[in-house]
């Protein structure tokens, strides 16, 4: 993980990407994000081997931010806080 001080077990939303293919995982994560409060946490599971990538652009280039992201048993975790 990331940030140590952010508990992966915390969150408000969870979007299961796993099996998706890029652009598949970024545009339902847009499309949940869409559906949140702002503040809300989004947890994201995809297994798309550019997903570190392009969540970390993705979120590089929009008002959410990155609380964390991890790799674990060939998964991609990511937990986004939704922005303004």
């Amino acid at each position: 993980m990331t940030n140590s001080a952010t508990d992966p077990t915390v969150f408000d939303h969870d979007l299961d990407a796993r099996g998706l293919n890029c652009p598949l995982p970024i545009l339902q994560t847009k499309r949940e994000l869409n559906r949140l409060n702002a503040g809300e946490v989004l947890r994201v599971r995809a297994t798309d081997p550019h997903a570190e990538i392009d969540f970390l652009a993705f979120t590089e280039k929009t008002s959410h931010r990155m609380a964390a992201h991890w790799q674990q048993d060939g998964e991609y975790h990511f937990l986004i806080e939704k922005g303004r």
